[in-house]
């Protein structure tokens, strides 16, 4: 890789249960799970899937962010070694106490009988250990209702106990007697590991650059247009795991600070392109709470928390459920070179099935969202065979600018319907300019067969799909139509 760091470092650091770990020379594509089972005697973390779908794997990372530690679960299957450094990671070992006692959460676990095979449950503990950070440790202390306990599982799956005792157990463990957490302790930790300096790694002829900047990225990209640009790596991983792909050089942004941003002004949000999805979808929602069931529904929580909203529209898969809605609110993507900065709306990123328009030595540096104007309906619907952590069969968005009850301004968004997520031409056509009344959206339902011809898979056929779409826009109409709009919670199975 052309245009090197000056300053290159080969070792990895990070802190593991509070003591420094040093790697030298790692692989590139090592996997944090890999390398806690077979290299530091980990056990405890399980392998399941090795996809990120099952929990089994589940760890917690402690990063500094803007001066203060913030902690998440994630999937350690299909987290790269490399992304680790300058972090802190937690698995079960950790929890273990001095005098030989158990954690609140495993105490709790055991007394609720939350495991059988017990295969899964250092994954569900993580993740519970995360929730009582969050609501009790070295803060004032409150408690998640059952629907945040389920939230907080999204991503860990039980095949023989059953969810009702870890539930159970994820109420159960704030009622024990609590146990602190050194939160100044671990901020300190970290802000002795972190590095001045460009970490670069070289194995084998592959390597491994995360730099610090937007200039030094682009000078990166700019030397290496071929090299792989990593974020979350929650679908990057899975080429790992499963695909066993060479991914040659890689370069990775977690490190560039101007990615992270999120700001607003008088008629914008613009979120960096390396901002999590966590983050991103709570930026989004807390504009257009009409986002919030699809924060809930976007995967799972350690997914979330590792994968970025921009690695999610780069990756342009056709079921990406974020491109829908922000097609539908008009967003558009800023992308940037060594030579130039340029605007492109969402729905011309687009080019065919997993292609896009970014060139080469350009990188996806934000994502530009309007704020809401007056008289305007928005609402972004997902259908999948789980609530949950599951893949859509269909995702749905639909904003209309209203002038009274006549559509002035409508854009509607599908993914899951074509090779590429995509905006309904025809059917806007059947629906500016008219009265929102039911001979309209009846109109609208049936030019949804000129823009979409959908393909039939294991998550749904074509004819599903094409009704369910049109079922779809009639349910916006009943939310929002100007006589007797319903409330949403009267045409949702999941109210």
């Amino acid at each position: 890789m052309a245009a090197q760091p000056e300053a290159r470092h080969s070792q990895i650091r990070f802190l593991l249960g509070g003591k420094l770990v040093s790697v030298d020379a790692a692989e590139p594509t090592r996997t944090v799970l890999g390398h806690l089972r077979e290299t530091l005697g980990r056990p405890g973390t399980k392998e399941g899937c090795a996809e990120g779908d099952c929990g089994a794997c589940t760890v917690v990372v402690a990063a500094l962010s803007d001066g203060q530690v913030k902690l998440k679960p994630v999937n350690s299957c299909i987290q790269l070694l490399p992304t680790l450094d300058g972090k802190a990671l937690f698995t079960v070992e950790d929890l273990r106490r001095p005098d030989g006692s158990l954690h609140p959460v495993q105490a709790a676990m055991v007394d609720c009988h939350g495991s059988q095979c017990g295969f899964c449950t250092p994954g569900f503990v993580m993740s519970l250990w995360s929730l009582y950070l969050e609501h009790v440790a070295g803060g004032e202390e409150s408690r998640p209702d059952e629907r945040g306990i389920r939230s907080a599982l999204t991503g860990n799956l039980c095949r023989c106990t059953g969810y009702r005792p870890i539930i159970e157990a994820g109420a159960k463990m704030f009622d024990l007697p609590k146990v602190d957490f050194d939160w100044r302790a671990l901020r300190d930790n970290l802000l002795g590991i972190q590095r001045e300096t460009t970490l670069a790694i070289e194995h084998q002829g592959r390597q491994f650059v995360a730099p610090r900047s937007m200039p030094e990225l682009l000078q990166l990209r700019a030397a290496n247009p071929q090299a792989l640009l990593l974020a979350g790596g929650t679908d990057i991983g899975l080429w790992v795991n499963k695909q066993l792909r060479d991914l040659g050089d890689i370069i990775f942004i977690g490190e560039v600070a101007e990615l992270k941003s999120i700001s607003v002004d008088a008629s914008t949000l613009t979120i960096g392109a390396g901002v999590s999805l966590t983050d991103a979808y709570q930026a989004l929602r807390n504009i257009y709470p009409e986002m919030n069931e699809m924060w809930e529904r976007f995967a799972s929580v350690p997914i979330r928390n590792a994968g970025t909203l921009g690695g999610n529209i780069a990756n342009g898969s056709p079921i990406g459920d974020s491109m829908p809605a922000l097609m539908a609110l008009g967003a558009s993507v800023t992308l940037a070179s060594v030579a130039r900065t340029r605007s492109l709306p969402l729905e011309e990123l687009y080019i065919a099935y997993m292609k896009n328009a970014i060139a080469p030595d350009e990188v996806l540096v934000a994502i530009d969202i309007p704020l809401p104007v007056a008289s305007q309906q928005f609402r972004t619907y997902k259908v999948s065979k789980r609530f949950d952590s599951d893949i859509s069969a269909v995702c749905a968005a639909f904003a209309f600018q209203m002038e009274g009850d006549r559509i002035k301004d409508a854009r509607v968004a599908f993914g899951g319907m074509a090779a590429t997520p995509k905006r309904a031409a025809a059917t806007e056509a059947a629906l500016n300019g008219h009265q929102w009344e039911e001979a309209t959206v009846h109109a609208a339902m049936a030019a949804l067969s000129a823009d979409y011809a959908p393909l039939s898979d294991m998550r749904a056929s074509s004819e599903y799909r094409l009704r369910t779409a049109q079922n779809l826009l009639y349910r916006f109409y009943l939310e929002t139509r100007p006589v007797e709009p319903l409330p949403g919670a009267s045409v949702s199975v999941f109210a």
